[in-house]
Formats: C-alpha cells, sequence, structure tokens
C-alpha cells in the first residue's frame, strides 16, 4: 500500500517535509543522530528498526521531528569524563606547585594509606578507560553535547575535591589503623572484580552492532549470581567498591561522593528495572533494582 508521508515540527506545527514515498531524503538541515521522529508531538521516539508498514498509521503518515541538539558520542563523553578524575588526582597526589603550601610542593605523604588510596583510585578510573574502549556496547550511539560538561563538573570537582584533603600534608590515617584499610582494600578489590565481571556480562548479552535487549541472567562466574537479586548489579558493586575507598581513607569529601552517586545510580537502577518489567513478561519477580529486597 502506498503511503504519503508528512513530517511536522514537534514544537510549532509547522510542515517540514510532505512524501510520496519513504526512501527520498527529507530536506532537514540536521545528522540523523540529532533527529528524534515520534507519532506524537510529546511521544517517545521511534526507533531506528521500526517499520513504517509495522506502525499504527494510515494512507497518510503525520510524523512529528523534534531537534535533539548537537550530539556528542558515548565514548567521547565516557572518555573525557574519566581521563579527568585520573589526572587531576594524580595532580594533588604529586603535590604540584599552587596546591598547597610552597614547601610541600612534588614532597610525598608519609602515609602509606595516601599511597594506596592513590593507587586504588587510579586503578578505578583506568579500568572505566578501558571498559569503554573494549568492553561496554552502546544502545545509543550519542548523547546531548551539554552533557559532557555536566558530567565532568561532577567528576572532575568531585576528584579534586577528595584528592585535595587525601594527599593533604595534615591528612591523618583512619582511626582503626591498618586493620581498617586492610579490610576496605578487600571490600574495594571485590567490587571492582565484580563490577568487571557483570560489565562483560552485560557486554556478551548483545551481539556486535546490534541493540538487542535480553533479560541479564548469572552466568558461570560467581560475581554474576547476584543478578538472581539485583536488576542493575553493575551500580552494585559500584556503591560497593566507593563504600570501601570511603572506608580506606575515612574522608568526609570521599563519603558525600559516595552518597550523591549513590542517589543518581538508584535513579537510573530504577529506571532500569521498570524498563525490564515494561519489556520482559517473565522478568524475575524477586529482583530489586540495585540493594537485594532493600531499594
Amino acid at each position: 500500500m502506498k503511503r504519503r508521508v508528512e513530517i511536522l515540527d514537534a514544537k510549532t506545527k509547522d510542515k517540514l517535509c510532505f512524501l510520496d514515498k519513504v526512501e527520498p531524503n527529507c530536506p532537514l538541515q540536521w545528522y540523523p543522530a540529532r533527529q528524534s521522529i515520534r507519532l506524537d508531538p510529546k511521544g517517545k521516539s521511534l526507533k531506528d528498526e521500526d517499520v513504517l508498514q509495522h506502525l499504527p498509521v494510515g494512507t497518510t503518515a503525520t510524523f512529528y521531528f523534534r531537534d535533539l541538539g548537537a550530539q556528542i558520542s558515548w565514548v567521547t563523553v565516557f572518555l573525557t569524563e574519566y581521563t579527568g578524575p585520573l589526572v587531576i588526582y594524580l595532580m594533588f597526589y604529586f603535590r604540584v606547585p599552587f596546591i598547597y603550601s610552597p614547601k610541600y610542593d612534588f614532597t610525598t605523604s608519609k602515609h602509606w594509606v595516601v599511597h594506596l588510596a592513590c593507587m586504588c583510585h587510579s586503578f578505578h578510573y583506568v579500568k572505566r578507560l578501558l571498559e569503554t574502549l573494549f568492553v561496554h556496547r552502546f544502545s545509543h550511539g550519542t548523547m546531548p553535547l551539554r552533557n559532557i560538561f555536566k558530567n565532568c563538573t561532577y567528576y572532575w570537582g568531585f576528584a579534586a575535591w577528595m584528592a585535595y584533603y587525601i594527599n593533604h600534608p595534615l591528612y591523618t590515617p583512619p582511626i582503626y589503623g591498618e586493620q581498617q584499610i586492610r579490610i576496605a582494600l578487600i571490600i574495594f578489590l571485590f567490587c571492582q572484580i565484580g563490577n568487571f565481571s557483570i560489565h562483560i556480562a552485560l557486554r556478551n548479552l548483545r551481539p556486535p552492532g546490534s541493540k538487542t535487549r535480553k533479560i541479564p541472567y548469572p552466568t558461570k562466574n560467581p560475581f554474576t549470581w547476584i543478578f538472581l537479586l539485583v536488576s542493575c548489579p553493575n551500580y552494585t558493586y559500584e556503591l560497593g567498591s566507593w563504600l570501601g575507598f570511603t572506608l580506606m581513607t575515612q574522608c568526609l569529601p570521599v563519603a558525600f561522593f559516595t552518597l550523591v552517586g549513590f542517589i543518581q545510580m538508584t535513579v537510573w537502577a530504577k529506571g532500569k528495572h521498570r524498563s525490564y518489567l515494561k519489556e520482559f513478561r517473565d522478568y524475575p519477580p524477586l529482583r530489586s533494582p540495585i540493594l537485594p529486597f532493600i531499594l
């Protein structure tokens, strides 16, 4: 059946183009990643894989266009927001000039926990960078350009705040000494391995170049068994890593960063959990978004 396709501006309802076929390029001035096409002005964007013949439209199909604004790739955003904390923290660790008093320039801390914290922090962000390059498969190729400024402000700002106090010449080690630090290190490393294991499991669910969504289930890797109880265990392990780092450094800015991160990850986890429940009727009912049986 031959259809005529009409595309209107979602905000002004002005006609942008009127086509007899789907194939011809609509004379729009925006690149594809910037375009949102929807059936209703306030509805959700159609997916790239949606087919016109399968949509609830008649012989004349009216679609609404919205400009999503300038876009930037997820990979670029992740590499930028993760490189910043890595470099910024090391600047404070090496006590480059103009951070502390001149007499402390390029000196090192006498507390071994400060050096351990630097290794853990650096390991965390190097891991994130490598996962961005070699592990993650993104369902969406881009995000709004403005997000990179917001994300970098968050990650870079907190990294500077934490690093300033942890590497400060007057920093004092945790109150319970080596025992507290060792327990914290075990928690941190355990959760880092768990987080990586979940990322690998999620990667294996999506073939290269596809946007297929499947229900994640535990694998032979014991770190993935938490999928029995949680929808987003990558966030659970991420929270555990920062709790361990907080315990290790006993630093208030780290605790505040952990709290803010937990709140944000909870929002993401709840959204993903609702999406799973809506998309999959056989989704395991015992799972919680981020914390087993709690949240």
